[in-house]
């Protein structure tokens, strides 16, 4: 050790930081604790719960959307004849009030 040349000194050095990486790669793969798995499985029913009510409420109000758009044409068809039809003929169709 007295007498090492620098090319000694170097690899000596890269084989102790390769092994001090290699240790703390060993120590980051132990069993993750119970709490972290119970808190992402978690997380991911929350997740799918979320994705269902949002695709859920999201159908309804299409399908809301949609039935008042029908609501709203079979009126107007129900009326159209009001537009078209002359003055004299609506009021031949109304019943007398008295």
């Amino acid at each position: 050790m007295e007498n090492e040349d620098l090319e000694e000194k170097k690899s000596r050095r890269a084989r102790f930081l390769v092994y001090k990486v290699m240790q703390k790669a060993d120590t980051r793969r132990s069993k993750p604790s119970w709490l972290r798995v119970k808190m992402s499985k978690l997380k991911i029913k929350i997740g799918t719960r979320l994705k269902k009510l949002r695709k859920g409420f999201s159908s309804t109000m299409f399908s809301a959307k949609a039935d008042f758009c029908k609501q709203m044409a079979c009126a107007l068809n129900s009326c159209k004849f009001l537009v078209h039809a002359k003055q004299g003929h609506i009021v031949g169709t109304l019943p007398p009030v008295f």
